[in-house]
């Protein structure tokens, strides 16, 4: 689950109106596992509003007593694909994820609403520098699957931290996006374990970037103290923090 930062006061608002849409009856096409503990869902919307990247979808179960849980999930699709691609990151006692992970079959039906959001969004058109921790990738990978629908691969810069490299979704497609992988539990190639630090990304920014951070609140305050340390402009780095909160899982 992804909650946004709030937008900085004083900034401009969005060149471009965010899509939203409406609650839709969606059908599970695909369902894999890719990580340990995370579950990776690919759903059919009828009449789905196309998305931005970086934007997200609410997922709502009702139990048969009447009881309502739902829950936010960062969208991992381009808006071409014709299947709208959420990653579940199991939680300890979640509602939602737990039952997203363990119970959901190829052909059940779920409630969601979306897409939602409009400050995490990459429109497709400008420079950026992307730094993700664990699961936070996940919006990532819908803007590089976006960059390199519109050839614009080049726009686009991404660093990121994980505890393992088997713990990181998305990770073969990651690497081969040119993403710096930094692991904190376990030593990758001759890089021994440890945090992301600004050295990494010093190499990474440029002028101009927007930068996003996503992550836990703790890695994405950590992220956003390191660009705004290595003179990165505040009003330029946009934060979505995931993590315990009365919506969460």
């Amino acid at each position: 689950m992804t909650e946004p930062a709030a937008a900085p006061a004083g900034m401009g608002p969005r060149r471009l109106r965010a899509p939203a849409g409406g609650w839709r009856t969606a059908t599970v096409r695909e369902v894999d596992r890719p990580t340990p503990r995370t579950v990776r869902l690919r759903l059919e919307v009828p009449d789905r509003v196309t998305h931005l990247a970086g934007q997200h979808y609410v997922v709502r179960l009702t139990a048969e007593d009447g009881y309502r849980a739902q829950r936010s999930y960062s969208l991992a699709s381009a808006p071409a694909d014709p299947l709208v691609e959420l990653l579940v990151e199991r939680l300890e006692d979640g509602e939602v994820s737990g039952y997203l992970a363990e119970v959901v079959e190829p052909g059940d039906v779920l409630e969601v609403r979306g897409p939602i959001g409009g400050w995490f969004v990459w429109e497709g058109d400008e420079p950026a520098l992307l730094v993700g921790g664990g699961t936070g990738v996940v919006p990532f990978v819908s803007m590089l699957r976006t960059a390199r629908e519109l050839g614009r691969t080049h726009l686009l810069r991404v660093a990121v931290s994980t505890r393992t490299l088997a713990e990181l979704p998305y990770a073969d497609e990651l690497r081969e996006a040119g993403a710096l992988v930094v692991t904190t539990r376990e030593a990758s190639g001759i890089r021994p374990a440890g945090r992301l630090t600004a050295p990494d990304l010093v190499p990474l920014w440029e002028p101009g970037q927007t930068a996003y951070v996503c992550g836990s609140a703790s890695f994405a305050e950590a992220a956003s103290q390191l660009l705004v340390g290595m003179g990165v402009p505040a009003a330029d780095v946009r934060v979505e923090r995931f993590g315990p909160s009365g919506t969460s899982g």
